[in-house]
Parts: C-alpha cells; structure tokens; sequence
C-alpha cells in the first residue's frame, strides 16, 4: 500500500485496527440484539415486549442514527473528527450499561435510542478517518480490509448474544460494549490524529430538528398500524402524511442552504444516487428479514438463543467471504454485472422464507442463509466503495452522512413495515383459533406468537401454541414477499444507474491535530 507523507504506513496500519474495532461494535450491537427479541417478548425471561415496543427498541436507536448522523458529519469537519468520534464511544457505552439495566420495554426503548445517538456520531467520524489517513490504491486496499469486520460482527454476534442469554440474564448482552468502547478510546487517543475538514459545514439545526421529527412520525404510524391492524385510523395516517411531509421540507430545507449538513444534490449524481437507493432498499429488505428470523428460529421452531447463534452463522461467513469476492469480481468484470445479479440473488433468498415450515430441515435453512450472506457481501462492499469513490476529499463527511442515512432511514422503515405485517397477517391467522377461548387469554394470544406460547403453557392448552405457530409462519410468507420485492426493486434501480461513472475532484491536504502522546502541536 501506498503510504501519504503525513503518517507512517505502520501507524496508518494500527488507525485502520482501532477504526475496525469500533465498526465491528457496531455490528456486533445489531446482531446481538436480533438474538434478543425472542427474550425480550418472553413475559418470564425477559420484558413481555409486544411486537410494537420490539420494533421501537430496534428502531428508536436506528432513528437516532439515522437522523443525528449527517450533523455529526459537520461536527467532525468542525470540531475533528476524533473529538466527535471520542464523545459518540463515551455515550455508547454509558447507554449500553443503561440498556442493560432496564426495568422495561419503555425504558429499554430510551436507552437504545441513546446508543444510536453514539453510533451517530461513531460512524460518519469512523470513514472520514479512514479517508484522511489512506490516499490511492492504499485507500481502496484499506476499505476492503475494513469490511471485513462486518462479517466478523456479523458471525460473532449471534454466538455471543446466545452464550450470554443461556448462562446470564438479557442485559448482560449489553454489557459486552463496554469494554470494548474503553479500548477503542485508548487507541483513538494514542493513535488518531484529529482531522478535520478545511471547509467548516453548518451544524444545521433546522435539518435535524425536520428530519427527527418527520421519521418519527412516519415510523409511528408505521408500527401503529401493525399495533391496531387498522390503516383507517386517524392515529396511524396522520403520522404517516405528517411524517413525509415534514421529510419533504426538510429536503427542500436542504436545497435552500449553500452548504448543507445533509446534502441532497449529492443524490442527483447517478451513481452516488442510484447506488444509495439501492443499498436504502437492501438494508430495509435486511432489517425487516432479519426482524422475521429471530422469531421464527427461536420462537417457532423452538431453537435456544444458542443454537439460533450458530444457526446465523452461515449468514455471516457468507457476508465475509462475499466482500473480498466481489471486489475481486468487480476488478474482473466491473461493477453493475456483478452486483445487479448478487442483489437479485438476496432478493430470491429473501423471498426463500416463504417456503420455510415448522418442519423445514435445518440444513436447507442453513444453505438459505449462506447463499444470503454471500450476495448481500457481494453488493454492499463494491457498491459502498464506488459511492466514496465518485466524490472527492472535501466532500468525505457529507457524502459519508449520505450514505448512512440512507442506509439507516431504510432499516428503521424495514422494521417498521416488516414488523407492523407480520403482526397485522398474525392477528387475521390466529383469530379463527380464538372463537372459544376466554377474554383474557384472547387478548393475550393476540398480542404476539410469544404471548400466545406462554398464556397456552400456563393454561395448558398445547394446540393454542400450534396455532400460534401456524398463523406466525403464514405471517411470515406474507411478508417475505413484500420483502423479496423491496429487494428486486433495489436491484432494478443498480442496474438503470451503475453505467454512470463519478469524477473525482482534487484532494486537499488534512488538517489536523496530533494525539498529545505524540508530542506534536496542533496544525492550524
């Protein structure tokens, strides 16, 4: 690799180890948390979540990420990019410990939104870092090596997150961050140097305050919909209307500023636009598939949250292998024939779910999980790559922000809509097995498959939980569809906008401040 004059190429090696081991938090945070649901819904385990509070605890802290991120952009281009990416570890783990020792849903719910106000400013600080510290070739060589640790925390996660709930109580797999966020920040404190931006960004207020506001809203009518199974109700469209139209101004908002924290215009660059697109349509078929996997492995087939653990871990050495796979592929045959038919393929595995049974061998859900990983590796890593690469230097944190955004706007809305039609299809499927059944337990069989369980072991009624079963899998056939669909619709949009290649712009030099171990003043 190709080393810039401004830092040592053994330095520049132990910066990419410290950024790896704070975006392998990240992953590991998601993944264990998908293993947990199962849990949290159990009444006697965990909280009693209902299907909306589940869904909230995964996208209140997606919300927060998704909307904080492009203002911790700006602060990194202001403030360094280490200072910010410092203050978001401080804050992810402090709510961690908080998540952890939750005493319920809705405090739960509180803390997770917290730790996505950490991961906001984690992120966009994470890659700015990476671009500044590694020019050329190196810079490529080094975002390949860096994707690496979502497969890591994507095949390690579910392991940890299943020994953890068999030997300890649930919030013990909140705990696990902590550690590791005290050893990042020594790192970044020895090792980092402060970058920042030459050209200050506004902070933007206004944006974010338009952009919070208006996925909230749109989430809530989301989720809302799921919680009633009615979409007449003035609680859930109001939200619903409310919420894009807030995202519509806000997008105007932006359009109307001359240097924007969440840049707009960058989207009407065909390849940076289409490509974000895509992956938004990726990550929401992955939130919400992700979301239908937790409870079918645990709940449905029964499995402990061990062996639902290593049952994932097909899906995360898929997603290893697959990322230096398709860059090899991409330097081979370029970039739109080998992403468009990989995103095809995540769709159709997606879609798979909708044969999956009760008494599906585990083998065959195995070999579905490792075909998913495998093409989603392939498109996330080449894709991301060729988005950074249209833009230039200047523009790292605002395309970065982007970026991210966009991803995590599609997570929070995969959750919202995966979830609201698995409850919505599960309420129409039990409802028949409900005719005799007293009120209370009713009510309760309702709620969710995991409610219907425990009410049926507590009154002893075996065939209610087959019910529960059989109506979950039919809700799950519903909804692998719509997701399979999201998922093509992606791969539609790679195919029409790939052929269009960015242009790179200069690259200006780093400003930035050396740790204080370093014995370096500050640059101005």
């Amino acid at each position: 690799m190709t080393a810039p004059a401004s830092l040592p190429k053994f330095r520049q090696q132990l910066i990419l180890s410290v950024l790896m081991m704070c975006s392998l938090l990240i992953w590991l945070d998601n993944t264990v948390l998908s293993t947990t649901l199962e849990t949290l819904a159990d009444p006697v385990r965990g909280l009693g979540a209902n299907p909306g509070q589940l869904q909230w605890a995964t996208g209140s802290y997606t919300l927060a990420f998704a909307t904080l991120m492009f203002t911790a952009g700006a602060l990194g281009d202001r403030f360094g990019h280490r200072t910010v990416f410092s203050s978001g570890l401080v804050i992810f783990a402090g709510s961690s410990l908080w998540a952890a020792y939750a005493s319920d849903a809705g405090e739960l719910i509180a803390a997770r939104a917290a730790m996505g106000v950490g991961s906001a400013l984690i992120t966009p600080a994470n890659l700015a870092i990476l671009m500044w510290t590694f020019t050329g070739p190196a810079r490529t060589a080094a975002i390949g090596i860096f994707s690496t640790s979502a497969g890591v925390g994507m095949a390690a996660g579910p392991v940890l997150a299943g020994y953890l709930l068999d030997h300890f109580w649930w919030g013990s797999v909140f705990l696990i961050n902590v550690p590791v966020a005290a050893l990042a920040l020594v790192g970044l404190a020895v090792l980092v140097p402060n970058f920042r931006s030459p050209t200050l960004r506004p902070l933007d207020p206004a944006g974010m305050l338009l952009s919070i506001s208006g996925l909230v809203a749109l989430a809530y009518g989301l989720i809302r919909a799921g919680q009633v199974a009615l979409w007449s109700r003035a609680d859930v469209w109001a939200p619903i209307i409310a919420g894009l139209a807030l995202l519509a101004v806000f997008v105007l908002a932006e359009l109307r500023v001359k240097a924007p924290s969440f840049d707009p215009r960058l989207l009407a660059q065909r390849t940076f636009g289409g490509g974000n697109v895509a992956l938004g349509l990726l990550l929401f078929a992955v939130a919400a598939i992700t979301f239908y996997n937790a409870f079918y492995l645990q709940g449905a087939l029964g499995f402990s949250p061990m062996k639902a653990g290593l049952a994932n871990i097909p899906t995360a050495l898929g997603a290893l292998a697959g990322a230096p796979l398709g860059s090899r592929l991409v330097r081979r045959l370029s970039l739109r024939p080998v992403a468009v038919p990989a995103l095809t393929t995540a769709a159709l595995t997606m879609g798979g779910y909708g044969f999956l049974g009760l008494q599906t061998p585990l083998v065959w859900i195995e070999i579905l999980l490792l075909i998913q990983g495998l093409s989603i590796g392939v498109v996330i890593g080449p894709v991301m790559a060729a988005l950074i690469s249209t833009l230039p230097l200047e523009q790292a944190g605002a395309g970065s922000a982007v970026t991210n955004t966009v991803r995590q706007t599609g997570s929070v809305i995969g959750i919202a809509v995966g979830g609201t039609i698995m409850s919505i299809v599960y309420r129409r499927a039990i409802e028949p097995s409900l005719e005799d059944v007293p009120g209370p337990v009713r009510d309760q069989a309702r709620v969710s498959a995991e409610q219907a369980r425990h009410v049926a072991a507590a009154i002893h009624q075996p065939t209610l939980a087959r019910a529960a079963d059989d109506a979950f899998i039919h809700a799950m056939h519903v909804g692998a569809g719509w997701i399979a669909v999201i998922a093509l619709l992606g791969a539609a949009v790679l195919l029409i906008t790939l052929p269009a290649a960015g242009k790179k712009g200069p690259t200006p030099e780093p400003a930035y401040e050396e740790p204080r171990s370093s014995g370096a003043g500050a640059a101005r």
